[in-house]
Parts: C-alpha cells; sequence; structure tokens
C-alpha cells in the first residue's frame, strides 16, 4: 500500500545551538516542514475529499507550492551556510541533521524549478484520469498521460543521474532508498526468486486439504469502519493525533501531530479493508512517535522508505497475521459482524494465511507477495533506463506473471499493469522498498524474540506492549539519526539479512510456529 513519506511539522522552537550557520540551516528547513505540512494536507483532501471538478485548480495550487520550497531549498544563502556550519563546533546529533541537510541540498539543485512544476502537473493530470481509467480498463487513455510522466521523470533521472554519478534508476531509488544500488537489489532478488517458486508450491501443497470456512457477506461498510477503528486503538493509534477516512487507494499522509490515513471498503470481502488499515497504522505510529525534539528538521524524519515499510509490515504481516494476533481478532470480528463459523480462531489464521497466487499486489498474501515486487521492479527499471517504452509494459508485464506467478493478464489491464497508482503518479523507485520492508520487519521480530522469548504468548494475552515498545526504542525514535545499515545493525545486531524473511515464511507456512 502506498506511503506518502510525511515530514515532520516545526516546531515552535528552533534547537538551541551557538553555531550561527547551523542556527540559520534549522530555520529554513522549520520553513520547509511548514510547507510540507500544507502540501502533505492538500494531497490528502485530493485523494480523499477533494471534488473531481477541482483536480486542475488543485494541481495547479500543488505545482506552486512545490516551486516554492524547490526555491527554498535552493537559496543560494542554504549553500553559504552549509559550507560555514561544516567549521562550526556541532555536536553528533547536529552533525548527523547536517549530513541530512547537504543530502536535501544536493538533490534539489540538480532539478530546474520548471522541471519540478512540470512533473507536479504531470502526475496529478495522469493520477486524476487513472481513477475512472482503471475500472474502464482503459490502457489506451492511460497511455497518452503516462507517456508525459515516463518522459519527465526520465529527464529527472537523468539530471539527478548527472549529479550523482549513479545510474539514472538508481538516482531516482537513492530518493526512497539512500545508499541503496539496482545492483543490491539485483542480488537479493535474485536469491529471493531462487527459492520462492518453491515454497509457494510447497505451501499450496500443505495447504491443498485444509479445511477453511468462508466468511459470509455483507460486510456493510460502516461495520467495517467500526471494526478498523476498534484494531487502531488496539494498535495504540493516536486519535487526537489523526483520524481515518476511505480514499481509491489506501496511503498515509500528514504530519506526526495530524496523521491522516485512508483505507477502502468493499461489501463482500472485510479482510482487504481490515489488513490495509492496520498496515497504515504501522506507518501511522512511527509518525506518532518520531522524536519531537527533532521535528521540523531533516534528522527527524523516517530514514527510508523501506525502514518506513518496515513498519507497516510488522503490524500487518508479522504481527496481525500471528496466530496470537488472530486470537484477538475473532472475538472483535464477532462483535462486528455477528457471530459465523468463519470467525472461530483457528479457522480465521487459516483464513488469514491462504496463499495463492493472484493478480492484484494489495490482496496477495506474503509468500507470494515479492513477486509482485520483483515484477514491478524489473519493469521500472527497465523503463526508466530507456530499454523499454511504456507501450512495451503490458506485454512485459503478462510474461512476468507467467514467469513468476502462472497467471494470465494478456488485455486485463486493470488487474494488470493499471492497478497501482505510483507510476502514474512518477513514483519510479518505490517498489523495492515494499520487499525490503519485508526484510527489515522479518530482522526486527527475530530480535524482538530473542530480547522477548516469551513474545508469541504475551501477544496472545492481549500484551503488545513488547512489541511498541521494542519498536519505540529502536526504530521509532532514532529516525534519520543513522544511515540505513548502521540503523539496521544497532536495531537487530546484524546487517540486512534477507534469510530472516525465508526463516520467517518457512516457520509461518510450513511449520506454523506463529
Amino acid at each position: 500500500m502506498r506511503f506518502h513519506l510525511i515530514y515532520p511539522a516545526a516546531s515552535n522552537q528552533i534547537p538551541m545551538s551557538t553555531a550561527p550557520a547551523y542556527s540559520e540551516l534549522c530555520r529554513v528547513y522549520a520553513r520547509l516542514y511548514r510547507y510540507y505540512h500544507l502540501g502533505a494536507i492538500v494531497g490528502w483532501d485530493r485523494n480523499a475529499m477533494m471534488p473531481p471538478k477541482g483536480n486542475a485548480a488543485r494541481a495547479a495550487a500543488e505545482a506552486e507550492l512545490n516551486a516554492l520550497i524547490h526555491r527554498t531549498r535552493t537559496d543560494q544563502r542554504v549553500a553559504d551556510w552549509l559550507r560555514a556550519a561544516e567549521e562550526e563546533s556541532l555536536d553528533a546529533v547536529e552533525r548527523a541533521n547536517l549530513r541530512e541537510m547537504r543530502r536535501d541540498w544536493r538533490d534539489a539543485n540538480a532539478l530546474p524549478e520548471s522541471l519540478v512544476e512540470a512533473k507536479t502537473l504531470a502526475g496529478a493530470k495522469c493520477e486524476h484520469a487513472w481513477r475512472s481509467q482503471r475500472p474502464a480498463n482503459d490502457w489506451r487513455g492511460f497511455l497518452e498521460n503516462f507517456r508525459v510522466v515516463v518522459r519527465l521523470a526520465r529527464e529527472e533521472a537523468q539530471l539527478l543521474a548527472d549529479d550523482t554519478g549513479f545510474t539514472r534508476y538508481d538516482a531516482l531509488m537513492d530518493r526512497f532508498e539512500p545508499g541503496v544500488r539496482a545492483a543490491d537489489i539485483e542480488r537479493i532478488f535474485g536469491d529471493v526468486k531462487q527459492w520462492l517458486p518453491g515454497l509457494i508450491a510447497r505451501v499450496q501443497a500443505k495447504q491443498r486439504d485444509e479445511q477453511v470456512i468462508a466468511p459470509v457477506a455483507p460486510f456493510p461498510a460502516a461495520a467495517q469502519r467500526a471494526m478498523n477503528l476498534t484494531v487502531m486503538k488496539l494498535l495504540g493509534f493516536d486519535f487526537e493525533a489523526g483520524r481515518l477516512d476511505e480514499s481509491t487507494h489506501p496511503f498515509s499522509g500528514g504530519v506526526p501531530e495530524d496523521v491522516r490515513l485512508t483505507t477502502r471498503y468493499r461489501e463482500d470481502d472485510f479482510v482487504q479493508s481490515l489488513m490495509g488499515t492496520i498496515h497504515e497504522t504501522g506507518h501511522a505510529r512511527f509518525e506518532q512517535n518520531l522524536p519531537r525534539a527533532w521535528l521540523g528538521q531533516p534528522i527527524g524524519v523516517a530514514r527510508s522508505y523501506g525502514i518506513h515499510e518496515s513498519q507497516s509490515l510488522s503490524f500487518e504481516m508479522q504481527l496481525a497475521r500471528s496466530r496470537g494476533f488472530v486470537g484477538l481478532l475473532a472475538p472483535m470480528l464477532a462483535a462486528h459482524f455477528g457471530r459465523q463459523p468463519a470467525f472461530a480462531a483457528d479457522n480465521l489464521s487459516r483464513l488469514l494465511t491462504r496463499v495463492k497466487p493472484g493478480f492484484i499486489r494489495v490482496e496477495a498474501d506474503e509468500v507470494t507477495y515479492p513477486a509482485h515486487v520483483i515484477l514491478r521492479y524489473e519493469i521500472e527499471r527497465a523503463l526508466i533506463e530507456g530499454e523499454i517504452e511504456a507501450e512495451d509494459i503490458p506485454a512485459l508485464w503478462d510474461e512476468k506473471m507467467q514467469t513468476l506467478l502462472g497467471l494470465d493478464t494478456r488485455g486485463d489491464f486493470r488487474r494488470g499493469c493499471m492497478q497501482d497508482v505510483h507510476w502514474s503518479e512518477g513514483a519510479f523507485g518505490y517498489f523495492p522498498s515494499y520487499t525490503l520492508g519485508a526484510m527489515y520487519a522479518a530482522q526486527w521480530f527475530a530480535a524482538m524474540r530473542r530480547a522477548a522469548p516469551d513474545l508469541d504468548a504475551r501477544i496472545a494475552a492481549g500484551d503488545l506492549a513488547p512489541v511498541f515498545e521494542w519498536l519505540g526504542a529502536n526504530i521509532w525514535s532514532q529516525a534519520s539519526r543513522w544511515d540505513t545499515p548502521e540503523l539496521v545493525r544497532r536495531a537487530s545486531g546484524e546487517a540486512l539479512n534477507p534469510a530472516h524473511l525465508r526463516a520467517h515464511l518457512e516457520a509461518r507456512y510450513l511449520i506454523r510456529l506463529s
């Protein structure tokens, strides 16, 4: 599920420092984060509340705001203060904040304001049209706007590549996953492609004879919303600092003091909305627990999208589908939808861990999910590098779906290459973050269980404090204090180790330990 990286709102006080250049920089970034605050709420409104005829005017307003942000980020005085701050006496936290400021400066100055505005307008136009083109299966109509988005994304990627020395795709991915390169993803995903098909087959063979009672619909949207709010409360969401709404594609946005979550409802299926809400609540808990002393500064934001996805997937996959947590969900479902055999805890556990290759990424089980991400990564990398054109996507999509999941998507654009919102908005380089997040989440829970061997028993008893306390101490409170490898090492005692994801999947789906 899509996540809009939240930029913390500036606090009323600039962090105290006797260094004059550094203090000026802090003032600039406090101002920037106020702009980001406005942009986040405007973006939420566009997706959740805005009437359709408002899109053109809203896009123009957002483009104007983004141009203002770009001018502020590229002000020559910022460069002067960055140079001067390097010579000032700063403590370790201030040095880390200065590191993130330099990174932001370099990223902003690689792009002209005209391109920033053009990308905003093109993405808004393409995404708005996608909302009606997707259900109509209108690939030809979508392609007209999408070609412009791709052209501008390539232009942006080339400018960033010229500045950094990276490849075009690496330059875009570095925005979402600082320090990660396509070569790293090729190695990690290449390994997953070796063992994933066999695991899917083994799990499906094991589940073939399992009896699963299907829930009986309907599940009214109002009852689903009430259920979602109950679960959000259990997960510690602060309703004084956020809210839940509805949108075409679920996402998180806003600021830590005002986190906006969205979900969507189908009255024949409560699972999609429930698990989507739990996913977004993981993002929200991270944001609501970022260190308040750093709000308004670059050090105060999440380290990367993969780290952020590790929080949503820690909630949705590691926690919410565990046997202990499912035992907590069962009586809640009966209370909101009425008692039925499908809501028995054992049956519900089997229902929430069924493995079946499907067309839709956001509805995929956690075993087949990496295949969806690998497919998108391989296509978008080739697209940005100029190895393929937008017109080539449907055929490549079908070829890779056949290879990875054995599914035929020919002519089915709605459930194929038009299903996600990311590309319509120009968010290329994002998709690897999802599977990196799943790997981090598995690694976090392995570390949690070492720290608290009775973790699963405590979850089953309704005590979620060990999960929240570990995440709070090791992830939430750290924000961007460390680069990603150092954050991972400090949190878990080792570098990113994809073996934890495989071990988790085998334990849950073949051995049924948690």
